[in-house]
């Protein structure tokens, strides 16, 4: 049998035993995710995220899922980086919603040195506020990372998408080395990673293996790793995909969980969605992070509203906050 439970985390995982961790039957695989999880969190806890997008539209890379990219018709107009005032505004209004990391998305191919001061002044100016700073603005050099980081930023999500086998199928404007230099690059300037992917694409579960694998065997493992549901947009190459049966989807936050114990693994774009016992089993599998806010990028997610009612059928509470989930009303 694998050994799902250990003291310390493991980067040694072969995709065999990760192809294997996704046979267990599902109550099983359920019920050892949750013991990994209460190994290393309080599980009626949930970090609680907010994400803007700082600049929308015209991105070059020609990923098949995404609404932003110059190379789809879908309706989204490209748009000019916001103002840093506009910024911390809306960074100010996420925190008094219950919201304890601001998330800055930028739809760029990579981060230009011309509009680095401009970022840099937004971290800096949420991070005042208080809360924890993340932002996703595509590649980076490791001077522009070292530069994030003396601005106050604490995480950087770049996602690795899929498996390394499956990813050409989804992008061909930048490769998955691409992807893995960037996060070295993160790290090397001591940012804490949000890194992980997206399911039902057409992948197959071994492709979903193979991106776990892939996280799992980092140098590091992400300190945040998302897990996507496709939100299948109109006029992009997967708009048409077949959505990924919820055990499925479980299955998949289960053993993120169990590869990557000490990860804040969250539940992510999708959730409009998801029927709330689909959640429910989606926390109960280790997922113990939301977005919160009625809009992710360019897609819908719950309003405050139904999280917190949510949040307070469960008994679960905003992580490290000590209260229940009124705190999110």
């Amino acid at each position: 049998m694998i050994q799902t439970d250990s003291a310390l985390p493991r980067h040694d995982w072969t995709r065999s035993e990760i192809e294997a961790l996704f046979e267990i039957p599902f109550t099983e695989l359920v019920f050892r995710a949750a013991v990994v999880h209460r190994r290393w969190f309080d599980p009626a806890e949930l970090q609680m995220s907010q994400l803007l997008s700082v600049k929308t539209g015209g991105c070059a890379e020609n990923c098949g899922y995404c609404s932003q990219s110059q190379h789809f018709e879908t309706g989204v107009p490209a748009s000019k980086l916001m103002e840093v005032r506009a910024v911390v505004a809306a960074a100010e209004q996420a925190k008094a919603g219950g919201a304890q990391r601001f998330c800055m998305g930028a739809a760029w191919r990579d981060l230009k040195d011309r509009d680095l001061p401009k970022v840099a002044a937004m971290i800096s100016g949420v991070k005042a506020l208080g809360l924890e700073t993340c932002a996703t603005l595509g590649m980076l050099k490791p001077e522009q990372a070292a530069a994030l980081k003396s601005a106050g930023l604490d995480y950087y999500n770049h996602n690795l998408d899929t498996s390394p086998d499956y990813y050409p199928s989804v992008v061909t404007t930048r490769t998955y080395q691409d992807r893995l230099d960037t996060l070295a690059a993160v790290r090397a300037a001591d940012i804490s990673v949000c890194c992980g992917g997206i399911v039902g694409m057409g992948e197959t579960r071994a492709d979903r293996a193979g991106l776990l694998h892939a996280l799992a065997t980092l140098p590091e493992h992400p300190d945040s790793l998302p897990i996507n549901d496709l939100m299948p947009i109109k006029g992009t190459p997967l708009g048409g995909s077949e959505p990924v049966d919820g055990l499925e989807f479980v299955r998949t936050v289960a053993v993120a969980r169990i590869v990557c114990p000490k990860a804040v693994v969250r539940l992510s774009a999708g959730r409009e969605h998801m029927s709330r016992e689909l959640q429910a089993l989606c926390f109960l599998a280790g997922a113990n992070s939301i977005f919160i806010g009625g809009k992710l990028l360019t897609t819908s997610n719950p309003d405050q509203d139904t999280d917190a009612r949510l949040l307070a059928d469960l008994g679960m509470r905003p992580m490290g906050s000590g209260k229940l989930a009124e705190a999110v009303a």
